[in-house]
């Protein structure tokens, strides 16, 4: 009746015992199966021994209880991980790491595979089982007996080799027993039952050469077989002559193996072997050692086995970054890892780490972050990104390294579509507005301009609308050429977010002044822009009902597939190359490139031709030939401060995100512009004012030339014209009467004539200067007759 209540002890072990794999059947009175932890989120993968006692086979049951006793206290990398066991009157369980036997690895391995990833998965494996016969036989003093293909199993996801079978393990001065008759192959020859071995280690050096020859060639069945090396490595032959010696006193000891074959040449020394020691002994490095190991770990980890990285290399980088000072040198390695790692498992194991290092006050930190961004900003979920991470990413706006601030920049990219309102619509925004107007470097203004376009598809609408137009326009006026070509660009790829009115009234305009930009490459890409607006205009045109499909995406949050950015151009200029084009075009030169009716008119021919960036080349190249570069980087600042200041005079408020307004002050900015030119440059020499009559015609042109341009600067002032607004315009219907009609003409008749006082007056204040100048060439002329007489 009792027994009805009775239940039964297994069901107290802490696993769940699954189906039996393959095992070496008589080669082992264990069973393998493969198990589970009860009650873990998941079930933790172990596999169980199985030896079930029966009647008859008391002799196998202490052998069995030995196993597990000795397993139990030894504790080794390279040794079969003991975690838990269970006894009753029917069965042991023994539960270890996950596992399988070697023999079913090596029976699953085709001869397709890649041979090198095959040679460094052998060596790596006969090393962790030579290191392991180091421990028993040199530390522990101990003889394992049994060391062949059986013996040996493999970690089924990192794929480690690791010994057990330690069921005939004894001390090392105990006097061998022989082996059941299922191992007779792997007798030494040397050894006698109840008779001492010549040596310590001779027996496992003895089962050592076995199994490096079933590595290469499969289960040995006689010890004959042991003679046929073809298939051995020669760099491992010489070794496996000693091991396999009939004389054992020959065989070397396991630690005199280990130091042979990682010698340089040896079969322990590679890639693989060197990368796993390196991280096993990381704690002890120093921190060049470090640094320089994960520099170059990143571009091994290919040629690594499969599992390898995953399951061995990964949990070493991250114990490496968690308690050693890896920093962010483990970065490359890690997250090239991470991406074997499904998504769960990358959120539990590494996303943590990449937060950490966001919070690092070192730059190199930093900027390897920023770098690597694209790796795994997929894997962030976007409460992490807008919580952990953008708040130290956004500090990178303002960091007075330019690098950083240039990847800054470029992060946001990634970062768009998963930043809430506020990070994306307002902060990030006020960043760029400050950077595209007052940053010294022109780099990091093109590139501000060109996230702008990238990320306009992410923008709320409502604030799209007001942004763009005015940024875009804004950088149009930038004296670095890279950044009105940006800002060019910025324009075409998002021109389904503009009204056609916006396009006629504020784009066209602000493209037009470009058309005669200094730099080839502006015009060339106003031309092209302009010419794609005013085809657009034109079909509207032709027809009306084309609007509202050419506006479908001006208010909407998701833009249709045809129009996304990501076909835009790439970075215009990135932060390696921008202390160049600040010698080269951010400099109060460039900066007057708006005012090209006026500048060209002043350089000669050849000047006009050549583009910004090749003029400031070469006085660049002439200038530092004969000064220092102290001297140089000073008048570089010098001149981005000039340039800066001319931005900051117009009236922007850029803390306010007001990037509309930026449109509304081209005179500003002109004025500035001319006001950076030095008088030297333009201004003609006390020399040139004697002229041969060969010269003559040229300086009258020139003479006209400039005239021109001083009518120009005297005329065409807004005051002489009357405004627009203040003419009533001429409505012809049956109720008009006459008395407003003479009115109107009236007010058209004095217009004209002022215009008409206008010019005369014009005329007569130019030919006055004319006459002034003749006056002054011939007094000149004069003097410097006098003078030459008198001498």
């Amino acid at each position: 009746m009792w027994s009805f209540f009775s239940r039964d002890p297994a069901k107290d072990f802490s696993y769940e015992i699954g189906e039996p794999i393959s095992s070496s059947d008589d080669r082992s009175i264990w069973t393998l199966h493969r198990a589970k932890k009860k009650g873990s989120a998941g079930g933790e993968d172990v596999s169980v021994f199985v030896f079930e006692c029966k009647s008859g086979n008391e002799h196998l049951l202490n052998i069995a209880r030995s196993a597990v006793k000795r397993l139990k206290t030894l504790r080794h990398p390279s040794i079969l991980a003991y975690l838990d066991s269970f006894e009753t009157n029917k069965v042991i369980y023994l539960a270890t790491e996950r596992v399988e036997s070697l023999y079913s690895r090596l029976t699953r391995k085709s001869d397709n595979d890649d041979e090198f990833k095959k040679e460094l998965y052998f060596s790596w494996g006969i090393f962790q089982i030579t290191r392991a016969l180091n421990f028993l036989n040199n530390d522990a003093n101990l003889r394992h007996n049994n060391v062949n293909l059986w013996t040996v199993f493999v970690n089924e996801e990192s794929g480690e080799w690791k010994l057990g079978g330690v069921e005939y393990m004894t001390a090392v001065d105990i006097i061998y027993n022989i082996l059941p008759s299922t191992f007779q192959a792997y007798y030494p020859p040397d050894v006698k039952e109840n008779v001492k071995p010549a040596t310590k280690c001779s027996v496992d050096m003895w089962g050592l050469g076995c199994l490096i020859w079933e590595t290469y060639n499969g289960p040995l069945n006689s010890n004959l077989q042991l003679k046929v090396i073809d298939k051995i490595p020669k760099q491992l032959q010489v070794i496996y002559r000693e091991l396999t010696s009939n004389n054992a006193e020959g065989r070397p000891n396991p630690a005199d193996v280990i130091a042979r074959c990682r010698s340089n040449g040896g079969f322990f020394k590679n890639e693989l072997v060197d990368a796993l020691l390196f991280l096993e002994e990381i704690q002890m490095k120093e921190r060049g050692e470090k640094g320089r190991f994960f520099s170059q770990l990143a571009g091994q980890l290919e040629s690594f086995p499969d599992g390898v990285g995953r399951y061995k290399i990964l949990p070493q980088l991250l114990a490496a970054f968690e308690f050693g000072d890896a920093g962010s040198a483990v970065l490359p390695p890690l997250l090239q890892l991470g991406c074997q790692l499904p998504d769960a498992e990358y959120q539990r194991r590494v996303v943590p780490c990449v937060v950490k290092l966001f919070t690092s006050n070192d730059r190199a930190t930093r900027l390897r972050l920023l770098q690597q961004l694209d790796r795994f900003v997929d894997h962030l979920q976007p409460a992490t990104v807008n919580e952990a991470i953008f708040p130290q990413v956004a500090k990178g706006f303002l960091d007075t390294n330019a690098a950083i601030r240039e990847q800054t920049i470029k992060s946001v990219v990634h970062l768009a579509p998963k930043l809430d309102y506020n990070n994306l619509n307002v902060e990030t925004l006020r960043y760029f507005a400050k950077l595209q107007s007052k940053d010294e470097h022109g780099g990091i203004r093109t590139n501000t301009t060109v996230c702008l376009g990238k990320i306009a598809q992410h923008l709320h609408p409502q604030i799209r609308q007001k942004v763009l137009i005015g940024a875009f326009i804004r950088g149009t006026r930038d004296p670095f050429p890279p950044a009105r070509a940006a800002s060019i660009l910025a324009l075409a790829a998002t021109q389904q977010y503009f009204l056609l009115q916006e396009v006629a009234n504020r784009i066209l305009p602000a493209l037009c002044p470009l058309t005669t930009d200094v730099d080839k490459g502006v015009r060339d890409n106003a031309f092209r822009t302009i010419r794609g607006f005013l085809s657009k205009l034109e079909r509207v045109s032709e027809d009306p009902g084309l609007r509202e499909s050419m506006e479908a995406d001006v208010n909407t949050a998701t833009p249709s597939l045809s129009n996304a950015a990501a076909t835009w151009a790439g970075w215009a200029v990135t932060a390696v190359t921008a202390k160049f084009y600040r010698s080269q075009s951010d400099t109060p030169k460039s900066s007057n490139a708006h005012n090209t009716s006026r500048i060209l008119l002043n350089k000669p021919a050849s000047l006009e031709q050549a583009s910004s960036s090749q003029s400031s080349a070469s006085t660049t190249a002439t200038t530092s030939s004969a000064t220092s570069m102290t001297s140089l980087d000073h008048d570089h600042e010098h001149d981005l401060q000039n340039a800066t200041n001319a931005n900051s005079d117009c009236d922007w408020d850029w803390d306010a995100d007001n990037w509309g307004d930026m449109e509304q002050q081209p005179s500003t900015v002109l004025e500035h512009g001319s006001s950076n030119i030095s008088p030297s440059s333009h201004s003609p020499k006390p020399n040139d004012q004697w002229i041969s009559l060969e010269e003559k015609p040229e300086e009258e042109a020139a003479q006209n030339v400039e005239d021109k341009n001083e009518s120009s600067d005297i005329g065409w002032e807004d005051s002489e014209f009357q405004p627009l607004e203040d003419f009533q315009p001429l409505e012809h219907t049956q109720t008009e009467n006459i008395e407003s009609t003479n009115t109107i003409s009236t007010k058209l008749k004095e217009a004209r004539r002022k215009r008409e006082e206008g010019k005369l007056a014009r005329q007569k204040q130019m030919e006055a200067k004319r006459d002034n100048k003749i006056t002054e060439q011939m007094l000149l002329l004069r003097n410097s007759n006098l003078n030459n007489y008198i001498i």
